[in-house]
């Protein structure tokens, strides 16, 4: 491979998962340090990518996730051969996630095996389970040609802050940094069994606020109404900013955060990347499959018999793995 060759990696749709395709990165640029890595990924995700030092270039997906689109996938990739990448990294294990590299007429293309992908990837990994259980682990095997022998070890995300953008931020919603933060991110894409309840939050939230902090709500629009009970239940003395803010906004502000809380989500993978003081809450995942990656990061979870069940909602309608989970063991746990 040149020197002044393109290496292209089809970006994962989640904003927990390309926080983790940051350790691929690294992986990358610790082998050939002058090879420029671009990224094909949803729009959303760019301001993930640039606060990474080790991405060249970030290129919008510009089709929805689950879409076929069979021809703007084609023109897509007959689009990106002017760039003549020599290798492509595909990190979704789909059929369609394939195309646009092999359109893009890349010689060395390399993934998982995934959904029936022969021809398409021309570098194939069977996936080890065993040998790989966690996903940054699955991510960074695929920097070699051929699978690993044994478990790779792997470097920490770390996304960059700039302090010119986290005073934009500050001045934008009117906050400030007088008193220590708390910032709860109650919300969980997925589904409600990733979500510990707001009761719970707001428990733990009304402690700090009686000790002087302030609280920060963090949530896309879709976490609106959990953020809204959180904030009901506080007296509305939250700083609820729910829906209000930009990915690049909760990124900067978050960094300025004394302590995090969160569900597994997204959010809680940026507060892991920023090294911040953080409690992870596990109720239907599993911390062995996507744990936050931060030595400063507690996870709590009960280990009941029904979890982890990877479910969007309970399936036993309860939801006992994180209603169970006790606002008092949590503030036990950030005192210890």
């Amino acid at each position: 491979m040149t020197a002044d060759s393109h290496t292209l990696v089809i970006g994962p749709s989640w904003v927990g998962d390309m926080v983790m395709a940051q350790s691929l990165f690294i992986a990358l640029k610790q082998q050939s340090p002058e090879q420029p890595i671009d990224v094909l990924a949803p729009g959303w995700s760019e301001p993930l990518l640039a606060r990474m030092p080790e991405v060249s270039r970030s290129i919008e997906m510009p089709l929805g996730h689950g879409q076929l689109q069979l021809r703007q996938r084609y023109q897509l990739g007959k689009s990106l051969r002017s760039r003549h990448y020599q290798l492509a990294i595909v990190l979704p294990n789909s059929l369609k996630s394939a195309l646009v590299p092999f359109w893009a007429s890349i010689p060395q293309r390399r993934g998982y095996r995934g959904e029936m992908r022969y021809g398409l990837i021309n570098q194939m990994h069977a996936l080890d389970k065993q040998n790989l259980p966690m996903t940054v682990q699955r991510f960074v095997a695929l920097a070699s040609a051929t699978p690993p022998l044994s478990t790779p070890d792997y470097a920490t995300p770390a996304l960059s802050i700039q302090q010119q953008g986290v005073d934009a931020a500050l001045a934008n919603h009117q906050l400030n940094t007088d008193k220590p933060i708390l910032v709860l991110c109650p919300g969980a894409e997925y589904g409600p069994a990733k979500r510990w309840p707001a009761a719970h939050f707001s428990t733990v939230a009304n402690h700090y606020l009686e000790q002087g902090w302030q609280v920060w709500l963090f949530g896309s629009h879709k976490d609106v109404e959990q953020c809204d009970a959180i904030h009901q239940g506080c007296q509305q003395r939250t700083i609820n900013l729910a829906g209000k803010t930009s990915l690049s906004e909760v990124i900067d502000l978050m960094s300025l955060a004394n302590y995090v809380i969160s569900n597994d989500s997204g959010l809680m993978h940026i507060a892991a990347s920023l090294d911040r003081p953080l409690v992870a809450l596990y109720g239907s995942s599993d911390p062995g499959f996507t744990p936050p990656l931060n030595a400063q990061a507690q996870v709590m979870r009960l280990g009941l018999p029904c979890s982890p069940c990877f479910k969007r909602d309970c399936p036993l309608g309860h939801t006992d793995c994180l209603t169970k989970l006790t606002p008092e063991s949590v503030l036990e746990s950030m005192q210890a």
